[in-house]
């Protein structure tokens, strides 16, 4: 059976790839959405408070009405996991366990994965009191007692947004320095609410319907104990899954692909935008704006190579 073929597949379904599928599908281009999920990290957020023109509103609830846009200005969503694309010449076949298709340009938008710490109650707990996104998921928790979990600016940064609002912050770190900003590091240490738990790791993450407590290890001198938290922010990185793309387009050191302003790849037909780029901030809003601007770069693209002159949008 021959492959299906469209203008533009759109590889995610977060933010970005939901909004770029509405801005290529509104301008009349055929698209497919390849996705192994709905929303990415964003849905799986229990509130989005700072989405402008939004009240606030659950993760996947919101991903839910991205996508209900994007198919209703013509896009098609599918669901599997892309794992190989191929080029020849300038047409492009993106193949899953199930299906193959194929496209005239490609648009990679499919987000970073949260490094995990693989710890028992991690996964029970998700959504529980277990957060990835201290900005998406710190308001849920004023005036409570919280853990941060790691040693880079993501966790230090995290520590001094949730202090602000809770009544103090445990910030664990396996190793006795930080490998964040001193700046930063030293307001932490002036910070009354904040309290450094250096040499530890966490062990176990405990409770009954929610996050109760945390269960940490000194690696100096070998004890365990338990600590009271309402909710825990692991916050040691996240992984960017391009290992099928790396071939294709270049990538940075942390495996993100490098895009320039227009969301453009080294690949002539690629683009990429929000979190798997290398786009500095990771927020729901600058990956929908990333998918607009790959769209419309998409659609420029395909239009010149049928020789159609693109006029400016203004």
């Amino acid at each position: 059976m021959p492959a299906k073929e469209y203008d533009l597949i759109i590889i995610g379904a977060g933010p970005a790839g939901l909004t770029a599928g509405l801005y290529a599908a509104r301008r009349t281009l055929k698209v497919l959405i390849l996705s192994k999920d709905l929303g990415g990290q964003a849905s799986m957020s229990n509130s989005i408070e700072n989405y402008p023109g939004v009240d606030k509103i659950d993760g996947l609830v919101l991903m839910q009405k991205f996508a209900k846009q994007a198919q209703a200005a013509g896009s098609k969503i599918k669901y599997g996991e892309v794992l190989e694309i191929k080029k020849v010449k300038k047409s492009f076949t993106v193949m899953t366990a199930k299906e193959e298709f194929k496209a005239k340009a490609i648009i990679l938008a499919f987000g970073l994965l949260p490094r995990n710490l693989k710890i028992p109650g991690e996964e029970k707990y998700l959504n529980k009191g277990v957060s990835y996104c201290a900005t998406c998921d710190g308001p849920l928790f004023k005036n409570k007692t919280l853990a941060v979990v790691g040693g880079g600016n993501s966790a230090l940064e995290a520590t001094e947004y949730l202090a602000r609002m809770s009544t103090k912050v445990y910030l664990i770190h396996r190793r006795n320095q930080f490998r964040g900003d001193e700046v930063t590091v030293n307001k932490l240490k002036k910070n009354k609410k904040v309290e450094m738990v250096l040499s530890t790791e966490i062990m176990e993450i405990k409770g009954k319907q929610f996050v109760e407590s945390i269960v940490v290890k000194n690696n100096e001198k070998k004890k365990k104990k338990d600590i009271k938290v309402d909710a825990v922010f692991v916050e040691i990185g996240f992984l960017a899954k391009t290992n099928f793309v790396s071939g294709l387009v270049k990538v940075n050191d942390k495996k993100e692909i490098h895009t320039d302003k227009d969301c453009m790849t080294t690949d002539p037909g690629i683009f990429a935008c929000g979190d798997v780029t290398n786009a500095n901030y990771k927020q729901v809003i600058v990956s929908a704006g990333e998918g607009a601007k790959a769209a419309l770069q998409a659609y420029k693209y395909l239009s010149l190579e049928k020789g159609k002159k693109i006029l400016p949008d203004w």
